[in-house]
């Protein structure tokens, strides 16, 4: 069993791993030939099934596996991954490869960066220059080979430093994997491009608070339930009702996307999203779900990507967030979370 390749995009990979981070400790890695994939399924709350192309986060990338479809399964601590990430975000270069330690298994990050040695004479005062920056009548000759020779004395002031950081995880044998299963849904009502989610978070976060604050001395409760509705005329409401208040926040003009029928199980005609269509933008498919596990949902919206959501009424929100390459291609991976709607 062998894995070994080099970072890129570390800065994205970073993000990636602290929004799962944020839902759960763990998650499992599945490492194949064309794709990686990170699965996060909490006990209670919202589950992530990310699947993103090698070259989004990796370059010189060897896998080798005894399992006849070349794949490796590991229990992988998200915590450490996401500290180690950090500390490479200014690298020169850092690469990731299965090892072992003491008979552990580890995945080994080793970064190198450039460091200045500051023992240098640079800040030490030239007895020739007067107190006014001039060398008064008699500027020195500094020579022809002055130019190299100051390059020459930078350079070796540049110091490469390596860490390595190991991060302990659990081998998974294939038939342990077999019974994690994506969620299934039923097609959804509604489909809607999300606004950014940044900017749903901060007013998702100020919905939850004032809730907690209202209900916590009526009911003692701080597990509070916001409502997301859309619809397919282009708006999305956020709203919060308690026994004391009921306030929201709509977003209008956003984009339905159109559906291609041929990669639909039915005539598009009979998708009930086209049914909520033709019943006008009174017609709201509606999920409710905990403030708090909303809030760290939307953390993802670092990855700075267009997010669809797709509502299935009154049971559960798909989200799709497409998270962009940024080296100048169209390419885009996907991250999917799948959000269960409470009962009232």
């Amino acid at each position: 069993m062998r894995f070994k390749a080099d970072l890129r995009n570390i800065r994205t990979f970073s993000k990636l791993t602290a929004a799962l981070n944020s839902l759960e400790k763990i998650a499992w890695l599945r490492l194949d030939d064309d794709t990686v994939r990170f699965t996060v399924i909490p006990a209670t709350g919202s589950q992530v099934w990310a699947s993103l192309s090698i070259d989004l986060i990796f370059e010189n990338y060897t896998l080798q596996s005894a399992d006849q479809n070349n794949t490796i399964n590991l229990e992988l601590p998200l915590g450490p991954l996401q500290r180690a990430l950090k500390s490479a975000l200014n690298s020169t270069q850092a690469n990731l490869r299965l090892t072992k330690r003491d008979g552990v298994p580890m995945l080994s990050m080793t970064i190198h960066t450039m460091t200045k040695d500051t023992s240098n004479t640079s800040n030490h005062p030239n007895p020739n220059h007067d107190r006014f920056g001039g060398y008064g009548n008699n500027e020195p000759d500094f020579g022809e080979d002055f130019n190299q020779e100051s390059l020459e004395l930078t350079m070796k002031r540049e110091r490469e430093k390596v860490i390595t950081q190991d991060i302990p995880v659990r081998v998974l044998h294939p038939n342990s994997v077999e019974t994690i299963m994506q969620p299934k849904v039923r097609e959804p009502d509604v489909h809607i491009q999300l606004p950014p989610l940044l900017q749903l978070k901060a007013i998702s976060d100020r919905f939850t608070k004032l809730a907690t604050t209202t209900t916590s001395s009526i009911r003692g409760t701080s597990n509070p339930k916001l409502e997301l509705s859309a619809n397919m005329h282009g708006s999305l409401r956020l709203r919060l009702a308690t026994e004391s208040l009921d306030i929201q926040s709509v977003w209008d003009n956003l984009e339905n996307p159109e559906l291609e029928e041929a990669q639909l199980a039915m005539p598009l005609n009979e998708h009930p999203s086209t049914k909520f269509k033709e019943a006008g933008p009174d017609k709201w498919a509606t999920v409710r779900v905990d403030g708090k596990d909303w809030s760290r949902v939307l953390s993802v919206g670092r990855l700075e990507g267009r997010v669809i959501g797709c509502f299935a009424d009154d049971h559960a929100l798909i989200l799709y967030v497409f998270v962009p390459h940024f080296d100048g291609s169209s390419a885009e991976d996907v991250v999917t979370y799948y959000v269960s709607s409470y009962c009232m």
